[in-house]
Formats: structure tokens, sequence, C-alpha cells
């Protein structure tokens, strides 16, 4: 077993490795930035090191001093969490050739579908249902022009090493195609170093699925079921679900053996999600696949009852999968909510402060995964999510009561955070009933409904303030010294005014 493992990350990710560490009797290894000295992560953790000054750049993504420190303090591995080096092919195979394991896949695993051209191709060899459109990097406009009328319009311009929504653009007819051409190559290169860009037929209104698998190094795989990943907004996903309401038995016989067959396919081992589109009709196409520990893990967690860090743990260590896949059922339903520091009034710009009240809800089903405690600084270097809240039941609609019942609990100020927003998906009845798609959120216009509200809702607490302060000047009564009434207040109207 390691004895000790360095966790190249921070937040609420690293938090969760620590735990499992500390369970399993394991040293855990911190690092942190200018910006990270107070952090739970880095007080959490057995031992912490300084790795560098605030930003990413010289921090938490300096390979050399990450590598450096892991050779410095013996640590048998290295966990990368997700984002920053967790599916960097150059970075992974450092690590193996510096002899310290790497907890994730092997590079060349990585390296084979960190190309999405190239993935596409390997998927197709293997029988795994993909989008129609190219299988290799669109070279020009002429070139793309002709494989866009082959294919059909709308189609999907996308970046080869794309991800999280950048580098991609719809194109519904001809006469865009040029102009997004040229944009989406721009992007892609800014994004990514890489400007290869590729063809999609445009699927409409679909759902996006992804499937929980793992495999060992002796060649086991087994999945751990599917998600609901299909709340998004601009292509981030913000709430997810396992498992999904609207895949039966059926459909998620074929589309999990797909997820396996994708993962032997790139003899895949270590935690990996296959994501699939998943049309009306239940027919479904692989996406991509994300050579990591996914940040809404902890849904098939809870359904499934396994701890896949320490999996990946067992796994990293050369070890056989601790289960077989007929070992594994679907017990109840679980959902997953990204709370995010952005101020969703203001076209979800990220926000920033110190976490004066930071008071998480309890009971039965609820698991907070959170990097922050009160006091922490949300600081403008990193990305704003402040924690994810999980809740788990015996069925779906008990499960979203739980999570509205939750998020009403969590106390949270000094940063503006998302939870209204969240409420605004939750009490939709759309939602509510399954009936949704990767677009929900645009097609329902929850964001303008509710800003409008939001600016409604603000309106009454400027009328409450303007009663209350007229109030105080009649000292905190509606006479006059005579004790006669002030006929300037509506007493109706004060009477009626509530905060919410």
């Amino acid at each position: 077993m390691f004895k000790k493992i360095l966790i190249a990350n921070r937040g609420e990710i690293t938090v969760r490795i620590i735990r499992a560490c500390k369970e399993l009797g394991i040293i855990s290894v911190a690092v942190y930035s200018e910006a990270d000295r107070t952090s739970l992560h880095t007080s959490l953790a057995d031992e912490a090191y300084f790795i560098g000054n605030s930003p990413s750049s010289e921090s938490y993504l300096n390979k050399d001093k990450i590598l450096s420190l892991a050779k410095e303090i013996k640590a048998d591995a290295i966990h990368p969490g997700y984002g920053y080096f967790s599916e960097n092919a150059d970075f992974i195979e450092e690590v193996e050739k510096s002899g310290i394991a790497f907890i994730g896949p092997s590079s060349k695993s990585v390296k084979m579908m960190g190309s999405k051209t190239a993935a596409r191709q390997l998927m197709k060899k293997n029988n795994v249902p993909i989008v129609p459109g190219t299988t290799e990097p669109v070279t020009s406009v002429k070139d793309g022009i002709v494989i866009a009328k082959e294919i059909g319009y709308p189609i999907l311009l996308k970046a080869s090493a794309g991800g999280g929504g950048k580098g991609m653009r719809k194109i519904s007819s001809e006469k865009e195609f040029a102009d997004a051409y040229d944009a989406t190559k721009r992007e892609a290169l800014k994004s990514f170093a890489n400007d290869d860009i590729y063809i999609e037929k445009f699927i409409e209104n679909p759902k996006h699925i992804e499937v929980q698998i793992i495999g060992d190094k002796h060649g086991n795989y087994a999945h751990l079921f599917e998600r609901e990943c299909s709340i998004q907004r601009r292509h981030q996903k913000i709430i997810e679900e396992a498992p999904s309401s609207f895949v039966d038995p059926e459909t998620r016989l074929k589309i999990t053996e797909a997820g396996v067959n994708a993962a032997k396919a790139c003899n895949y081992f270590n935690a990996g999600t296959i994501e699939f589109l998943m049309d009306s009709n239940k027919d479904f196409y692989f996406l991509e696949m994300n050579t990591r520990l996914q940040v809404e893990h902890p849904v098939t967690e809870l359904i499934t009852g396994i701890d896949l860090v320490k999996e990946q743990f067992s796994v990293a260590e050369g070890n056989k999968l601790s289960f077989k896949q007929d070992d594994l059922k679907i017990h109840g339903h679980a959902i997953e909510s990204r709370i995010y520091a952005e101020d969703s009034e203001y076209n979800f710009l990220p926000a920033t402060g110190h976490l004066h009240e930071f008071e998480i809800p309890s009971g039965p089903g609820i698991r907070v995964d959170a990097g922050f405690t009160r006091g922490s600084e949300i600081s403008m270097f990193y990305d704003p999510l402040i924690a994810k809240l999980v809740c788990w039941s015996k069925d779906r609609q008990e499960a979203i009561s739980r999570m509205i019942r939750a998020l009403n609990e969590f106390r949270i100020s000094g940063v503006i955070n998302n939870i209204p927003f969240l409420l605004e998906v939750y009490t939709n009845k759309k939602f509510i009933s399954g009936n949704f798609d990767i677009d929900f959120i645009e097609k329902e216009n929850l964001v303008e409904k509710f800003q409008k509200d939001q600016t409604q809702r603000d309106k009454g607490l400027d009328e409450v303030a303007a009663a209350f302060a007229a109030l105080m000047k009649l000292q905190e009564n509606p006479f006059n010294n005579n004790g006669i009434q002030n006929k300037n207040i509506d007493q109706n109207k004060w009477a009626g005014l509530q905060y919410e």
C-alpha cells in the first residue's frame, strides 16, 4: 500500500482525496499557492508545501516544482485530481519515468483519447457509435463546405484538442461557414495551442449522458452505470444525477457496454468517463472520454456504495478491482448541485471575497464536498466552485425535494453565489418531470426569468427599506409626537410587504 501521496491540486477535490488517505492511514501531502496559504486543503493535509505564486501557471501548473517536491519528500504516488495535470500526457509520462506512481491512466491512453479526432477514429474501429462527421481535421474552408453539405446542416465545428465548451460553434447554413471556420480555429489555438478543428453533425435536442468506467492493470473492467448531465449553462454542467430518469434498462445495457468497449479500445486502467449524446429516440453517440476522475463522481458513489478515490489508489498500486460487474446494483437516486461564487443577476460573473458565513446543510442523505470553510477567501485566480451539494434518496422526486430543502439550509455570506438560480431550476415543472435536454436553461428562458424575478424582489425590498426608514423617523411607530397618525404612510402597503 502507498505510504505517502502528493495531491497536485487544490480546493474541494484535494480535500476529498485527503480524507480518503486519512481513512486508509496514508500520509497526505498538499501543495499550495500564495492565495491558498490558509485554505482548507492546506490545513487538513498531513504535510503541506508552498509551491509558488497565486497564478496557476506559477504554482499548480509548475510541473518541475511538483515533480521535484514529490521526489524530495519521497512520495509513493501523485494524484492529480481533475483539471490541471490530470489529462496532461507529457506530465504523466514524466511521472512514470520518475518511478513515482501516477494515480490515473497511462500516458499512452491519455494521448490516444486526448485528440478528439483520433478518439473518434478509435471509437469507430471498435464499434462505439460516433456522431456523423469527420475523423480527420478539416484543413480548409472549401473542404469543410463540401463535407458539411454531405452531412447536412446544422453542424458543429469543434476544436480537436477542445473541451469545456470552448472552441465550438454551431453552423446552420453554408453562408456562415467561412467566418465560423476562422473564428473556431483562432479560439482553438488560443485555448489549446492547437488549431485543428473537425466537423460533427449537430444532434437536435440531445441529452448528455455519461458512463463511469474503471479498469485495472490486469485487464478487468466494470462500469458504474450512467450519469445524467444535461443541465448545463454555456456547455458547463451545473447539475448532475445518477441514474438518468430517461435511460431505460435496455438502453442502459447498450450504453454501458459501449462505455466499457471504449475503455478497452485504449487499454485504459483507473477511473474514467465516457461521454455520449443521446437523442430523443435513445440513440447515442460517443462525444469524448475524460481520462480522470469527474467533478460529479459523488452521485455515482452514492448509488453504488463504491469509493472511487480509494479504488483509484488500489488500481494504481497494481491490485485487481475490488468488485465484479455483477456485484454492482443501482440503489436509489442521487443529485449534485455545483455551488459557484458567481452573480446570477449579472451574466454569472465570477464573484470574489471572504466567506463571512458558511454553514452547510445536514440530515439524511446529504453530502457536501467543499474546499472552503468560514473565513476562507474566494480569489480571482481559480475556478469559482465553492462546494458540491449532493443529495441521495430512494427515488428522484424525493431526492429533488431533499435538494431544495438542503439548498435553502445553506448559509453563505460575503460572496455572491448561484443558489437562488439553482432553486429556479429545481422548482421548474419540466425539470421535475425529467423533460429536458442540454438546451433546457435556454429553452425555458430561466436566466431571463430569474433576473426579472430578482429585479422585482429587489424593488420590493427597496420599498420595505424606504417604509422602514420612514417609520424610524417617527420613532419606530406611525404616529407623530402628538399621537396623531401620519397620513403620508400607506399602512395597508406597509402591512403587506415582507422580506423574502
